[in-house]
């Protein structure tokens, strides 16, 4: 699998193996079975089957991994958690920190253009910042749209990640930016979550010091209970083409 990524950190890891011990506990460790956490035998993998699926997770910093390591980003973990489930997933990481909806309109197409092959699905992650700087909600709904409109005339499935405006921002604001992602979803038939955030606004714990960018923990939390949704939206591999007999 050919990784690619948008994030402005470099990859780094190091595997190290220890081996020790006598023969005879060797054997007798390689052939007990793997432990789950709770303690019973783990269930083994799922093989990854089926042609590659190019995923392309578009969105600022919260996607970017801001203050992680880039193995810990929300899609670096969501590709390592639909891999497990047997998808064939390539999760290219195109979140800029800083990004608002009018800079990720600049950048779309281009990023679009950099691909191989067409995503099979992409997922639709900003108005965060627009939302910090307190622009205008119809601002954001436009510019959110006009990418609906690029993504869906190159016929690309959309996942929406929604945002929710605090509400310090006042009712009348409050109302209006919670409607954009709905609204959207509706008229461009893109799958929605509604608030993307939803499993851990509530756990001060899972953000950094900021209070803004999710944990490495807070990531973990999050994948998982998006996983299914970025499944579900996700349209099925195509089938393999049909060879003729010699």
């Amino acid at each position: 699998m050919h990784k690619r990524t948008w994030s402005i950190f470099a990859l780094a890891g190091a595997l190290s193996l220890a081996l020790g011990g006598c023969s005879d506990a060797a054997e007798e460790g390689a052939n007990a079975p793997e432990m789950a956490e709770d303690g019973k035998p783990a269930l083994p993998a799922i093989p990854v089957m089926g042609p590659e699926r190019n995923v392309i997770a578009f969105g600022d910093s919260l996607f970017a991994g801001y203050g992680l390591d880039p193995r810990d980003s929300y899609p670096e973990k969501l590709e390592n958690a639909l891999r497990a489930k047997g998808i064939n997933a390539d999760v290219i990481n195109a979140g800029v920190s800083g990004d608002t909806t009018a800079a990720g309109l600049q950048r779309l197409e281009f990023t679009l253009a950099a691909q191989e092959t067409p995503p099979a699905l992409f997922i639709l992650e900003l108005g965060g910042n627009d939302l910090l700087r307190g622009l205008k909600p119809d601002e954001t709904k436009a510019n959110l749209g006009k990418m609906l409109t690029i993504l869906k005339r190159e016929k690309v499935p959309v996942l929406l990640m929604g945002m929710r405006a605090p509400p310090n921002y006042g009712p009348e604001y409050q109302a209006q930016f919670d409607a954009i992602y709905a609204d959207l979803a509706k008229e461009y038939g893109a799958a929605l979550i509604p608030f993307w955030l939803e499993s851990i606004y509530r756990e001060p714990a899972l953000f950094q010091s900021d209070k803004i960018h999710p944990t490495a923990d807070g990531i973990v939390k999050l994948v998982a209970a998006t996983l299914g949704e970025v499944e579900g939206a996700l349209p099925p591999a195509p089938a393999p083409a049909a060879t003729s007999a010699p």
